[in-house]
């Protein structure tokens, strides 16, 4: 989708997002009051990010938590495309998401690895370029906590036999006008990016539910799609739980990216090195001290803020707090950005640590784990 001054595709995120008009244009709903009493109702609380409308819209969300009080229950799927470059913290939100939606409800959760994405999307120019970074990226995700029982990781390049026959059924669905239309591919898009969506898709037919799925609302037209084809083959179509888009450490303009290093919190870097990176981000202040302490900073177009609104500063009176403080000059950038720069220190080095005691779960979550295990004999037909 193509708006003034940005662009949003499911390969790129470019510019200042109107997300009023992507919601529109979408042809999503916006998550409203009645919508998350019910769903704080159902799981004992709301996860921060829902409070403070980081995931600010949906499809469906309303049908996954009636079937679930029902209980039809649901499922969830998400994923990570790897590429030639390190995760970074803006991935791990979606699957935050994902795990404590797990943990609320006790459901199972399917994680895709589309390793072949970004070489047919033409983002890399082979296959061994996003290798190094494959069990990276899974490493990274185990560490964040997801049940190993209830959790199936899969890389699409290992795991395509399985899927195949249902991506054959799926994209017979399809139109190429359709899918021209929904993702804009061009006359130098390449055959094997066209046939992809079909094989992104079939993940949402795992189990005879609804499948619901936490992601960036660039990630929609995919299960645009999926909610036509699905009813044709006997499946629910998907609901989707969609956020905005974190920013890089240059302001609301930019999105945080692993290709753009300097404005980006990689997973595996150095912590103090991150440190740095935050001390020396763009923020919502003034020239100088004076000018902060008699006009407020603004907080809204502050890198820094948003930081600690969706990841470092999980207490919502104290949230409120630092933007009051910002607004009237009470808090001053250095102090801001110095306390922050501490949080993702510590984030790093905590987080890093889990990856070294991830390796020894690696095969429970992709083989051996009670999912993982009835996945490799799945049978859509079955």
């Amino acid at each position: 989708m193509f708006g003034s001054g940005y662009s949003v595709t499911p390969w790129e995120v470019k510019g200042l997002v109107d997300y009023d008009r992507l919601v529109e244009e979408f042809g999503v709903q916006r998550i409203g009051t009645e919508l998350l009493a019910k769903l704080k109702a159902l799981a004992g609380d709301l996860h921060f990010l829902l409070r403070r409308g980081f995931f600010f819209a949906h499809r469906d969300l309303d049908l996954a938590l009636k079937e679930y009080e029902e209980g039809k229950g649901f499922f969830l799927y998400t994923g990570r495309a790897p590429s030639k470059s390190p995760m970074h913290l803006g991935h791990v939100i979606p699957f935050l998401m994902t795990k404590w939606l797990q943990e609320r409800f006790g459901v199972n959760a399917y994680i895709m690895i589309p390793d072949e994405e970004k070489f047919l999307a033409k983002k890399v120019d082979s296959l061994d370029e996003v290798e190094p970074y494959v069990r990276q990226d899974i490493l990274n995700i185990i560490a964040l906590g997801f049940d190993p029982d209830r959790t199936f990781i899969f890389r699409d390049t290992e795991y395509a036999g399985r899927m195949y026959r249902v991506a054959v059924e799926v994209a017979r669905h399809i139109n190429f006008s359709v899918a021209r239309a929904t993702f804009g591919f061009t006359g130098e898009t390449s055959i094997g990016l066209v046939f992809y969506p079909a094989l992104q898709i079939v993940p949402t037919l795992f189990e005879d539910k609804r499948p619901l799925i936490p992601c960036a609302i660039d990630q929609d037209p995919y299960f645009r799609l999926q909610r036509d084809v699905a009813p044709k083959l006997g499946r629910y179509k998907a609901a989707e739980l969609l956020s905005k888009f974190v920013w890089g450490l240059t302001g609301p303009e930019s999105k945080m990216s692993a290709s753009e290093p300097e404005i980006a919190i990689l997973l595996n870097e150095d912590p103090d090195s991150a440190a740095q990176k935050v001390t020396n981000a763009f923020t919502g202040g003034r020239a100088t001290a004076r000018e902060q302490r008699e006009l407020g900073g603004i907080p809204e177009v502050c890198p820094v803020y948003h930081w600690y609104m969706i990841l470092f500063e999980e207490d919502d009176s104290k949230l409120e707090d630092r933007y009051r403080a910002c607004r009237t000059g009470e808090l001053l950038c250095g102090e801001c950005k110095v306390e922050l720069a501490e949080r993702v220190r510590r984030f790093l080095r905590e987080h890093q640590e889990r990856v070294k005691r991830a390796e020894g779960l690696v095969r429970k979550f992709m083989y051996d784990g009670k999912l993982a295990a009835r996945m490799w004999s799945w049978d859509f037909r079955r």
